[in-house]
């Protein structure tokens, strides 16, 4: 009885927040699931079960191999980007340079803006006009004598540069993370590695970077969810053209456009599996790190 007494204020408390996500988060997924089994490609027939015939037709369609092929451009090189260009802002950081916590701020502020108003403003930076018509970016190459791109309309490249604007919006959040990172090393540790024999680049290297793999393991996850579900930021950016499709692009042009709703949420159920390739290891990993500690 003591312990139902314990324990219950604190479900009371959380009980709002269990049934609303159980409704509008699993419940979702799960009528989302059984959509995408049914062949209703209208908006006005019930459709009936037909499995995972959805799944295994989206393959047929070429669109989705190209929107396939632009998402995993885009997520290699905003990862890799933001984590490479975060930890270097962090490694700036914590040698301790003057005026950090200006710099800290302005590092974080793009992380405070929404990726339709990034998208906006990056729209117009890469803008791909050229010669009189050149603004942005391309402005500023003629002026100084550089060749000219045509950024996201660029048929091979224009994933990798649809990924600029989200390493400018991401690389501060992972910058920070890095920085707690550096910041929770002991100095004795470091000290002991001098004392070693070290150099600065040896203690980095053996004792500092890898007490990082945690911090570098949670920003990969994080980024790695947000550019496999972006959407606003290629629609901001470029409008929904075929040569920056992604999944979450397609799904709504097959739901709003094409009015299919059993393909778009086929699309998004692939979306969702995505997704969970990356979550459901690092949750797995979080569980026995608690239950070895």
């Amino acid at each position: 009885m003591r312990r139902a007494r314990s324990w219950l204020p604190g479900l009371l408390l959380v009980s709002p927040s269990i049934v609303a996500i159980g409704v509008f988060v699993y419940g979702m997924l799960g009528w989302n699931f059984r959509l995408a089994m049914t062949d209703q490609h209208d908006e006005v027939s019930e459709g009936e079960f037909v499995g995972l015939k959805n799944f295994v037709d989206l393959w047929d369609v070429p669109r989705w191999h190209v929107s396939v092929d632009h998402a995993v451009m885009f997520t290699v090189v905003f990862v890799l980007g933001a984590l490479l260009l975060g930890w270097f802002l962090a490694f700036l950081m914590e040698k301790g340079i003057r005026g950090e916590g200006t710099f800290r701020a302005v590092y974080l502020f793009p992380m405070a803006v929404s990726f339709v108003a990034t998208g906006i403003v990056w729209r117009w930076l890469m803008n791909s006009g050229t010669g009189e018509r050149a603004v942005g970016l391309n402005r500023l190459f003629d002026v100084i004598g550089l060749p000219q791109w045509q950024w996201f309309r660029d048929p091979d490249w224009g994933m990798a540069a649809m990924a600029i604007p989200a390493i400018w919006q991401m690389s501060g959040y992972v910058m920070a993370l890095f920085l707690a990172g550096f910041r929770g090393v002991p100095e004795e540790l470091r000290e002991a590695a001098r004392v070693d024999g070290c150099t600065e680049w040896g203690v980095y290297r053996h004792v500092v970077l890898p007490l990082l793999r945690p911090v570098t393991l949670s920003a990969l996850i994080i980024l790695g969810h947000i550019s496999l579900k972006v959407f606003d930021l290629i629609v901001a950016v470029s409008g929904k053209q075929i040569v920056t499709d992604v999944p979450a692009v397609f799904m709504w042009v097959a739901v709003f456009d094409a009015h299919d709703p059993a393909k778009g949420a086929t699309i998004a159920s692939y979306i969702v599996l995505s997704v969970a390739v990356f979550v459901i290891p690092y949750l797995v990993w979080s569980v026995r790190k608690e239950r070895r500690s």
